[in-house]
């Protein structure tokens, strides 16, 4: 007999590591509990999941962990509200819902060739940590491959192992900052957006990617502008809230768009055609 696949059915996971990013920012390494259901996962960079907990909810979150590393799926979240709590009191060994994978994803296949800049600011930096480390796993297929990223304070950053990590690859321009002086800061201080004036990359033949917080989007677009990016060169990811996450309930929609399907990779080209709701 035929099963019918119920899309807002979550399969069941095992988390089997918690990560403290920062102090409001913890990483969850999860297992599908169904053995051939793990092993046959597919996703694109960039793709989201719905993490669901039991009489609390679901949230929407990036996958995190890239494609080229199956041993698990990461997902990065930042307590703000109910869900995101009870999520932060898991503990190893857990169990959680999953739906996944959801939406679009980043068009790594078009950028292949290119430069690559990544802007990235607080938790923005996990669904870019996704395209990065699978560009790093296939760093042939990618030119210059440039990193911004930014918090509010050194303690803030995420995925601080992996940042060290990028700093000390010759292949890779690291460039970190904070937004004020900070003691026993010796690297960057200043916003993203005016960081990458300073940097100031070339737009030639090169893809921006950036997220983060929307007020540093927001700076951050009009940066890459006076740098001579073009709309089509410059690709974010939104965060507008999802619900169901197949593109029904309409919680997520701008105008005729839905980010949970449309997106959340956008190409600012797109963004420039979409009703001023963001």
């Amino acid at each position: 007999m035929s099963s019918i696949h119920n899309p807002y059915l979550p399969e069941i996971g095992t988390v089997i590591k918690i990560i403290d990013e920062t102090p409001n920012i913890k990483s969850f390494q999860v297992v599908l509990n169904n053995p051939e259901k793990m092993k046959n996962f597919t996703f694109e960079p960039g793709q989201v999941g719905q993490l669901s907990l039991f009489g609390v909810g679901e949230s929407t979150f990036v996958i995190n962990s890239p494609p080229t590393r199956m041993d698990y799926l990461q997902f990065s979240v930042m307590k703000a509200g109910e869900v995101t709590s009870a999520l932060h009191e898991l503990a190893e060994g857990d169990q959680i819902g999953v739906r996944a994978p959801l939406g679009n994803w980043f068009p790594y296949a078009q950028m292949k060739g290119k430069q690559i800049l990544f802007i990235g600011g607080g938790i923005g930096l996990a669904p870019l940590r996704t395209l990065i480390l699978f560009m790093l796993d296939q760093r042939a297929d990618y030119g210059d491959i440039t990193i911004i990223y930014g918090a509010r304070t050194p303690n803030d950053l995420c995925y601080k192992d992996e940042l060290k990590e990028w700093e000390e690859r010759s292949d890779v321009n690291m460039i970190l900052t904070v937004d004020n002086e900070f003691p026993g800061w010796d690297k960057r201080v200043g916003l993203v957006p005016n960081v990458l004036k300073e940097v100031a990359p070339s737009p030639e033949n090169t893809v921006a990617i950036t997220c983060g917080p929307p007020i540093m989007i927001k700076f951050t677009l009009q940066a890459l502008s006076e740098l001579k990016f073009k709309d089509d060169q410059i690709i974010t990811t939104l965060e507008k809230r999802m619900k169901c996450g197949i593109g029904i309930c309409g919680r997520c929609n701008i105008g005729t768009m839905y980010v949970c399907k449309d997106g959340p990779v956008f190409s600012l080209t797109q963004l420039n055609e979409l009703p001023a709701e963001l």
